[in-house]
């Protein structure tokens, strides 16, 4: 997970997403592979309708990958 104390937001397209888990990939929030060997999987996703989506950049949401506002209390 990319360490950055707010969201970002992405407009999506419906369809099946896979959003990175380890924080190394190069086009994050996306996964591309580079957690290969370490024993994390990204996050599958289902965006049901096209539309933005607030991505979680500090790893502390409940709702992962999404944002749940939970960046707040880290100030």
């Amino acid at each position: 997970m990319q360490k950055e104390n707010r969201p970002v937001i992405i407009t999506e397209e419906a369809g099946v997403k896979f959003y990175c888990a380890c924080g190394k990939a190069a086009n994050w929030p996306y996964c591309d592979g580079s957690h290969a060997g370490t024993g994390i999987t990204p996050f599958r996703t289902e965006i049901e309708k096209d539309g933005n989506v607030a991505i979680c950049g500090c790893g502390k949401s409940a709702k992962l990958p999404f944002c749940d506002g939970a960046h707040k209390a880290l100030h």
